[in-house]
């Protein structure tokens, strides 16, 4: 490639900034050299927010910024900076948040921005623009011209538009100073009550197409039906909710069939066709999720599902030294979804004629083509169908699915596969820790808790410094300062980490992840946490997300994270930092508990303290004490087993000393039972406290 003809962004590591290097555009990365020439010159800024998976994205690439007009118009009328969403979610909140003002509706990506030179301030934007005028939407020339001319001769204008966006910003921050801190229990039945007016009863999940997972929400349902449980009202309907969704998406498109892991959403109602995207923070999130619904259930269908989500992580997102990769593109080969769908004739000739029969009637090859004149396989007959239909065992059927599935997925393997985006971000990848982590302990698939140790010490050998997190690591780069989501949710993995296998390297790294949080994210007025650090660069806003948005919201995380390590710790600095946060958040949950699920979570805990076993012993009696607990879904417990000869523990669990080959102390908010060292007199008291 001829770099010389590369702008600024070919020394980029973000692998969505290089695909734009190539341009005819003048692109800047986010920076000061780019800044100080719009200021400089007086340009209004375009500013670009996108990312490599995303599909509406690429069209608008090829369409107007590999187009040499419109890049000319771009050039002499912009300064133009380009911005990878998932390296900068600050700048990607502020201005998202700036389009709704100004748009009266939300935004998506690309975001095209346009904003005035000296404070930054958005005066114009949209998201995606067609290259000529179409889909009722202006040529994106056009807009170039209308926007520059509009900035140089309304100058007042501007200026009045700029100063009720700061306006804006500020009564975001301000909203807080009203906030009543007074909650109670009632917001879970409310919140409840909420999933199923948005509960989709014909095809699971929430809302109507584009559908998207929203596992937050399934957790949510999943932890309401445990409580009714335990007060002795079971409420099967919330039940219900979760397991319904989780099997609708598992029999889905939205679920790859042959190769594991879920695309981001799908643009229908059934889950039949998705947007092909595979992004890690959802499989992260999703693969927990999954594993509760098999522990509280025991559903083969999602025991499937996390094994071969877990399985295709190991195999096609991680990287040789630990981390994991951000997504793989929606697009092979030029068109969207191609490696995943099929041609009738090709799955007959790789299959057996008794494969394919069997085959083609589970996923409605036996149908008319359901994309594009080809099939993308969803399951349309289930597996005690297939056995009435075809008078075979269960067994067999299985074994004929297993068998077309692994031929299919070997001749797949040789297409043309999608990019994959090998950015390892720090808050995803501990998404995935915790899901892989979780499915190892609950599965007992040790390689899986491997796969998350590896990813962890990845991070601290790497993005770790000075007491300090970075926030994304490619081509041997570990760069931009981390975020609550990276704080928040990378405790919250380590603490699952800890219950698959224990080290207290792991322990200390959580606290010093704690200690941090609180340093350097807490707002000191309101309580709860900032999304940037009070050293971050100063931008227009500084964003204190409290609703859970794609991810869960890092208030949330943070706040049942830090919850749960004071707990175990006896350390009363995070219990009050949690208790704090949720307090800060209470009038926005009161609004919509749906929509606060991770802070709801973390009230709960707050109310009725997390059960925290300690068992002490010998390695392989450990074992059959672990497997006692772990069978049961009881998402309030956190289990850990310490070895009896470990040493240099905090003074918390240094007191819970080993007797015997093994001993358990079982403990809820400050109260602890008598040490248990019989295994029947703990499994009795693990049953009657369940």
């Amino acid at each position: 490639m001829n770099t010389s003809t590369q702008n600024r962004l070919a020394q980029e590591t973000s692998p969505y900034l290089q695909q734009h290097a190539s341009n005819p555009v003048q692109w800047y990365p986010w920076g000061a050299d780019a800044l100080a020439l719009a200021a400089e010159q007086d340009k209004p800024i375009l500013l670009s927010i996108g990312y490599s998976a995303c599909h509406w994205c690429h069209v608008m690439a090829h369409e107007s910024f590999e187009d040499p007009a419109i890049a000319q118009s771009m050039n002499e009328l912009f300064v133009n900076i380009k911005v990878d969403r998932e390296e900068r979610p600050d700048l990607d909140k502020i201005y998202q948040l700036a389009h709704a003002a100004l748009n009266r509706r939300n935004g998506g990506w690309p975001l095209t921005m346009f904003l005035t030179p000296d404070e930054l301030v958005p005066f114009f934007g949209g998201t995606y623009f067609p290259d000529t005028a179409r889909h009722g939407l202006p040529g994106f020339g056009d807009v170039l011209k209308r926007v520059a001319d509009y900035y140089r001769r309304n100058g007042d204008d501007v200026a009045k538009q700029s100063a009720a966006m700061r306006q804006f910003f500020q009564s975001l921050n301000d909203a807080a100073t009203d906030v009543d801190s007074t909650l109670d229990a009632a917001i879970f039945t409310r919140t409840r009550n909420e999933l199923e007016q948005a509960f989709d009863a014909r095809h699971g999940g929430f809302g109507r197409a584009p559908k998207f997972p929203h596992p937050t929400n399934i957790d949510r349902a999943l932890r309401h039906w445990y409580a009714s449980v335990e007060s002795g009202k079971p409420d099967s309907k919330a039940l219900h909710i979760a397991v319904y969704t989780l099997e609708k998406m598992a029999r889905g498109g939205v679920f790859d069939q042959l190769g594991g892991g879920f695309c981001r959403y799908s643009v229908d109602d059934y889950w039949m066709i998705p947007h092909f995207e595979k992004m890690l923070y959802d499989n992260g999130l999703l693969l927990s999720v999954y594993v509760d619904g098999f522990v509280a259930t025991g559903d083969a269908l999602f025991q499937h599902v996390v094994q071969s989500t877990a399985e295709w992580t190991i195999r096609d997102m991680q990287s040789a030294e630990g981390g994991y990769f951000s997504s793989l593109d929606a697009d092979s080969d030029g068109e969207e979804g191609k490696y995943y769908r099929w041609q009738r004739d090709d799955v007959r000739e790789i299959l057996s004629e008794e494969e394919y029969q069997v085959f083609a009637a589970h996923f409605g090859l036996d149908q008319p083509p359901n994309f594009e004149g080809q099939w993308h396989l969803h399951t349309f007959v289930s597996e005690s169908g297939l056995c009435n239909r075809f008078v075979k065992s269960s067994a067999d059927i299985a074994a004929l699915l297993d068998s077309a599935k692994r031929k299919l997925l070997e001749a797949r393997g040789d297409r043309v596969a999608p990019g994959r985006d090998e950015k390892v971000l720090t808050a995803w990848n501990a998404l995935m820790i915790k899901g892989m982590a979780r499915a190892g302990r609950c599965l007992q698939r040790s390689e899986f808790v491997g796969s998350a140790a590896r990813a962890v010490g990845f991070i601290r050998a790497v993005l770790w410094r000075d007491g300090r997190l970075l926030a994304t690591y490619k081509d041997d780069q570990a760069r931009l300062s981390a975020y609550l989501d990276d704080y928040a949710f990378l405790l919250d993995a380590l603490l699952e980490l800890l219950q698959a296998r224990w080290r207290l390297e792991d322990l200390v790294f959580a606290t010093r992840l704690a200690d941090a949080l609180i340093e350097h994210f807490t707002d000191p007025r309101h309580g709860g946490f900032f999304f940037t650090a009070d050293d971050h660069e100063r931008l227009l806003h500084r964003p204190k997300p409290l609703a859970d948005e794609a991810t869960p919201a890092g208030n949330g995380i943070a706040a049942q994270a830090l919850n749960r390590l004071g707990h175990l710790l006896g350390e009363t600095r995070y219990l009050r930092a949690a208790e704090e946060a949720v307090k800060g958040a209470a009038a926005f949950m009161r609004q919509s508990g749906m929509a606060h699920a991770s802070l709801t979570n973390a009230y709960e805990e707050i109310l009725t303290p997390p059960e925290i076993v300690i068992l002490r012993g010998d390695a392989a009696t450990l074992q059959q004490w672990t497997a006692a607990v772990v069978r049961d879904y009881a998402p309030h417990r956190l289990t850990f087993c310490i070895p009896a000869d470990a040493e240099a523990l905090p003074a918390a669990l240094a007191e819970k000393s080993p007797s015997g080959s093994a001993v358990a102390y079982v403990c809820r908010g400050t109260t602890c039972s008598a040490p248990l060292t019989q295994f029947e007199a703990f499994c009795d008291h693990m049953k009657s406290a369940a």
